[in-house]
């Protein structure tokens, strides 16, 4: 028998539409949600769609460009209202900009710009209009994803770094806003992980993955599996927690 601890709820992922995103997606309909599937390449989003109906479960795409502004992501909240027939139980905050390693000095302020407005501006915004949404309602969850770069400094790493710890003081804010409403605000923070960008820079995540207690980088299904357990009940007394899935990286 299937193990479906979220039958019955929603979830909005925002840019799922491959990665991270796309495995976060596909573990939360395993696990009974409809998943709301965003991101900026249809076709893409057709094919995380599709794969999970296939797999048996339920998912939409809404085309989304987050770094838009507030109208974009006003926009994205109400398609996915529609979409699920209410404010979606779950909230995961993805969307993100991947930034090189760049020395500081290198980093031109139009990047710094737009890596804000995605990383940190859209999360902002869109958990402004969702979470307060969930409160009036009494209950819902919120999952942002951090990283490891938010937590330990990098050479070279400044401004992902930057934008990922304001994501993790974020969900301490709003843990002890909305908390006491009925809804939970969590981290996941994820290490090295096998995409499909990462894998096209094994060698420089190799030194990464050598000091892990695990000796390997995570599985993007291993983060997903992550986020289903913070959005789930068994998780009913977790607020404003981050969970570093690194295989022990950030601990040693």
């Amino acid at each position: 028998m299937s193990i479906t601890p979220l039958a019955g709820r929603s979830a909005l992922v925002t840019g799922s539409t491959d990665g991270i995103g796309a495995a976060i997606a596909a573990e939360l309909a395993a696990a009974g949600a409809h998943v709301v599937v965003s991101g900026r390449d249809a076709g893409r989003g057709a094919e995380v769609t599709r794969a999970i109906c296939a797999a048996g479960g339920r998912a939409t795409f809404v085309p989304a460009d987050l770094a838009a502004g507030a109208p974009a992501v006003q926009a994205l909240a109400d398609a996915a209202r529609d979409a699920v027939g209410g404010v979606p139980d779950i909230l995961v905050n993805n969307a993100a900009m991947i930034i090189s390693p760049k020395p500081t000095a290198e980093v031109g302020e139009a990047f710094i710009t737009a890596a804000l407005a995605l990383n940190v501006t859209a999360t902002f915004l869109l958990t402004g209009v969702v979470a307060p949404a969930m409160a009036a309602r009494g209950s819902g969850a919120v999952i942002n994803i951090g990283s490891i770069n938010g937590l330990v400094g990098m050479g070279g790493s400044a401004l992902y770094s930057a934008t990922k710890a304001a994501v993790h003081s974020l969900t301490k804010s709003w843990a002890a806003e909305y908390g006491p409403a009925g809804v939970r605000v969590n981290t996941v923070a994820p290490g090295p992980t096998l995409t499909r960008r990462i894998e096209q820079y094994a060698d420089r995540i190799a030194p990464l993955v050598a000091r892990a207690p695990s000796r390997r980088p995570s599985r993007p299904a291993e983060i997903g599996r992550a986020v289903v357990f913070l959005a789930g009940d068994d998780a009913a007394n977790i607020h404003g927690a981050t969970l570093s899935v690194d295989g022990g990286w950030s601990a040693v």
